[in-house]
């Protein structure tokens, strides 16, 4: 059965007797194996067309890396991981992952789950050049972090954000990253599809993810998932595979999940404008299979969802008047409303059409028991 890893390797600090520690969500990543909207002011937006589709074929994976590279980023986390037992108790430990150099002024892009629960963080760049970082904020529910350092301009080398929304089932992609603590390690592959559905540290649905066949394990976290301009148009996430080291984490099997790049773009700006990132909320539970709509599994007590009368079986066929025809539609559509806005959702129920408003509420730090 395969398993879902998020792409952060451990590295446990030397002199801590060689014990195998997992990295848990809050406290620097997470070792479970699917082993894992705009773009930036100042983005090139590439055609449209996919790159497999224009009369060029893009940059050669040689050029891209040598334009990109020095936009690529080694992390070490250092991080206090809570141990359990019956005193509890932490131990220090060590993840690895990648990151994106997003302008001049030392703000980097990486995966939340990088850099959870971080006592420290240090970027190296690829000319060696190592520096502290802090983290500025970081998004749970859609696995961003921004990261900033303090670093001679020389050093920063920004790397253009792509439009994900045009990306296509076989496009090229090239994969930067520091896959068991190798630092820029290119790998490449093509879109093997897009609009999936992956879980966040924080148990909630991202959607809209780009699933790839090139070569990602643990350690690319963060890391830039790039077309074949060199733009980003992802980070790497997580991993779906039957294939462990002798470690215990999970590798390449040829199906690795990336965040969109219109989503970083997103929830960075926000972090980077210190305003607080905020996504909206029903509080139901989908049928991820349905069609033709979403249809609710459960509603959660004491949610938008309760107090507007929905209930378990109902069909959401649009939102202000716009269709919904999946689940994965409906997230996404929900997403676009600020918390506090009310909205009319069309909904089915036996043999009836509703039309039923809701005000929005604000997502919780983890889905409630029921929704």
């Amino acid at each position: 059965m395969p398993r879902i890893t998020r792409l952060l390797p451990p590295i446990l600090i030397a002199g801590l007797a060689g014990a195998v520690i997992a990295l848990i969500a809050t406290s620097g990543g997470s070792t479970r194996t699917v082993t894992v909207v705009q773009p930036a002011k100042g983005a090139t937006v590439p055609s449209a067309l996919p790159t497999s589709l224009t009369s060029t074929h893009g940059m050669t994976i040689n050029q891209i890396f040598r334009q990109d590279g020095p936009g690529v980023v080694d992390i070490v986390v250092t991080a206090n991981v809570n141990t359990g037992g019956f005193f509890g108790g932490t131990q220090q430990t060590q993840g690895e992952g990648a990151g994106v150099v997003y302008n001049k002024s030392g703000d980097i892009l990486t995966d939340e789950h990088v850099v959870a629960g971080a006592t420290s963080v240090t970027v190296t760049f690829e000319d060696g050049y190592k520096v502290g970082a802090k983290v500025v904020g970081s998004d749970p529910s859609t696995d961003v972090a921004v990261i900033h350092v303090n670093a001679p301009a020389s050093q920063l080398h920004p790397i253009p954000l792509a439009d994900s929304s045009t990306a296509q089932v076989g496009d090229p992609v090239v994969a930067i990253g520091s896959p068991f603590s190798f630092p820029e390690t290119v790998t490449s592959g093509i879109v093997s599809a897009v609009g999936r559905s992956i879980t966040a540290p924080n148990q909630f649905e991202i959607t809209g993810a780009i699933q790839t066949d090139a070569a990602i394990n643990p350690g690319n976290s963060g890391g830039p998932l790039l077309d074949a301009n060199g733009h980003v148009l992802g980070l790497a996430d997580q991993i779906d595979t039957n294939n462990t080291t002798p470690s215990g984490e999970g590798s390449s099997s040829g199906v690795g999940f990336a965040i969109p790049a219109n989503m970083v773009a997103h929830i960075a700006n926000e972090i980077i404008a210190g305003r607080p990132v905020r996504h909206s909320y029903v509080g139901v539970s989908l049928n991820a299979e349905s069609t033709g709509g979403a249809q609710i599994q459960s509603v959660a007590p004491s949610s938008p969802a309760s107090g507007a009368g929905l209930q378990r079986g109902d069909l959401i066929t649009a939102i202000n008047g716009k269709a919904i025809s999946s689940t994965q539609q409906f997230i996404e559509t929900v997403d676009t409303y600020p918390p506090g806005q009310t909205v009319t959702l069309t909904v089915k129920r036996g043999g009836s059409t509703l039309h039923i408003r809701l005000k929005l509420g604000t997502r919780p730090s983890s889905p409630p028991t029921g929704g």
